[in-house]
């Protein structure tokens, strides 16, 4: 890039492109308020799990194992909340430089547009990923103190364990590539929203798995890949019950796809 001397400037760094996509993303001033708040109220909600949960039991041997009680701490109304707000996070990112055309000026000052569309994905999900990480720790933590004395403690090494605490936090990042590519391909804020809600709310609750197909569609939607994997048995009661390697398959398709429709449709959209 030449400038009125004569010299060249350095192309941008990666590095300078990352730290870009975080000033403007932490400069929307919703955005540190309504992730403080979305974490408050997920861990609010798994939290009133586990107090609900507490004011069932009597005098007596717990009703609840270890992992059942460890399942308290990530309730579904909790679950389906966080991949609506991190969803929503993930569009605000894209959509407020596309509805405002900050996005073409970012594109003029760094012409390596897959780059920065690269940077964007990467510093979404990774505030999404600490949500995740603290809203997860926050709620065992909450959990073990609401229902201290009920049932046998349970290390997060356990296998189980492991499995439902990694599969909470990880749903946040989901969520918010999920709402990036739908806001990149959508590129309207109320149908990206409206998408988001169908996705996290309706969807999982409106289709049954009765049948062959129906399950196949049940089972290929996000938030019940996450139940899944929270589950501290296997669904043998089910006519066609999903797998853990089958959830584990649909998280990464739901991370993939967005990724890769933003990396592969804004560059060429937005001219």
């Amino acid at each position: 890039m030449s400038t009125e001397s004569g010299l060249l400037e350095p192309a941008p760094r990666f590095w300078d492109l990352l730290a870009a996509e975080w000033i403007k993303l932490w400069s929307l001033r919703s955005i540190p308020w309504f992730v403080l708040l979305s974490a408050l109220a997920a861990v609010g909600v798994n939290a009133n799990a586990a107090r609900a949960a507490r004011a069932h039991w009597h005098s007596g041997p717990p009703p609840f194992t270890a992992h059942g009680a460890l399942q308290e701490a990530f309730s579904r109304p909790a679950a389906a909340w966080v991949l609506l707000a991190m969803g929503a996070v993930g569009a605000i990112a894209i959509l407020s430089e596309q509805t405002t055309g900050l996005l073409r000026t970012t594109f003029c000052a760094v012409p390596a547009r897959r780059e920065v569309m690269t940077a964007k994905v990467l510093v979404v999900t990774a505030v999404a990923a600490v949500f995740g990480v603290l809203t997860v720790a926050a709620s065992v933590w909450c959990d073990a103190a609401i229902l201290y004395g009920r049932y046998t403690g349970v290390p997060l090494t356990d296998a189980v364990a492991l499995r439902i605490t990694a599969a909470s936090a990880v749903l946040a990042p989901l969520g918010a590539l999920i709402g990036l590519g739908l806001g990149a391909v959508i590129r309207h804020s109320v149908a990206t929203m409206v998408t988001l809600f169908l996705l996290a709310f309706i969807l999982p609750v409106s289709i049954t798995d009765r049948t062959h197909l129906s399950a196949t569609l049940t089972h290929a939607l996000p938030f019940n890949a996450w139940y899944r994997l929270t589950l501290p048995i296997a669904i043998l009661h089910a006519p066609y019950p999903s797998t853990i390697p089958g959830a584990w398959l649909t998280f990464a398709a739901w991370a993939a796809a967005p990724a890769l429709l933003v990396l592969l449709t804004v560059p060429r959209r937005d001219q």
